[in-house]
């Protein structure tokens, strides 16, 4: 059935048009959110950093050892890149906490999360 107007067909390819618009601009969505939810995660690792050191070295500070409960401190799926050092000097204890940074797209690697904490030893 042929268009009755010429301002009818021109609309009806616009919509074609408009949506091929929306799908090549898709990918760039996707890209913006992935990493918007890449920065939240590196910001949550940094935070379970600064836990993790501040737990290892209250550990370490009543000569319990950091590396358990530096471990304990952070969510169990970062527990497996979670390393703590423990330093004394003098009357405190400093812990060092390294958290590996995940990453949700390949290719995208960060360095890890390093924190620290001292602590006065509990005499």
């Amino acid at each position: 059935m042929p268009y009755d107007t010429p301002h009818e067909h021109r609309t009806r390819r616009d919509r074609g048009q408009v949506a091929l618009e929306y799908l090549g601009f898709i990918p760039i969505l996707i890209i913006v959110a992935m990493a918007a939810v890449q920065l939240g995660l590196i910001a949550y690792t940094a935070q379970q950093a600064g836990t993790a050191a501040r737990a290892g070295a209250r550990s370490a500070s009543l000569d319990q050892g950091a590396g358990p409960a530096c471990a304990d401190a952070v969510s169990s799926w970062l527990a497996d890149g979670t390393h703590c050092a423990e330093a004394r000097g003098g009357d405190e204890v400093t812990v060092t906490a390294t958290v590996r940074i995940p990453s949700i797209v390949p290719g995208w690697d960060f360095d890890p999360a390093v924190k620290t904490a001292t602590m006065p030893v509990d005499r």
